[in-house]
């Protein structure tokens, strides 16, 4: 469950910092917007280093599947935009992915 944990805060963390970086850049806001947009993708950084696996590789990559549903949350609850069915079927078929390479029995 830690592992769940870590990527659910990592995705938040990521978008967050990356929507700094488009806020200052697409939206006309402020440069100091990037401040917390930083510290926020070092501490998405961090968390990525909580979750248990052995590779980083494939840390990251069953990452890749929770980053892609929070952004779709993003896309829903921040932006005001709600998610098609395209959407919804993209980000199912990732999650399976997803939880197929983060709890399928691997070989050391």
């Amino acid at each position: 469950m830690t592992t769940i944990a870590a990527y659910i805060g990592a995705a938040l963390a990521e978008i967050a910092g990356c929507f700094a970086f488009w806020a200052w850049l697409r939206l006309d806001k402020s440069i100091w917007w990037l401040v917390p947009g930083m510290a926020s993708l070092a501490f998405f950084a961090f968390l990525l280093t909580l979750a248990d696996v052995q590779a980083a590789g494939r840390a990251y990559a069953a990452y890749g599947g929770v980053y892609i549903a929070a952004s779709l949350m993003w896309l829903w609850v921040i932006e005001g935009v709600g998610p098609d069915r395209w959407d919804l079927i993209g980000a199912s078929v990732v999650l399976i992915g997803a939880g197929i390479i983060l709890f399928a029995p691997h070989s050391s």
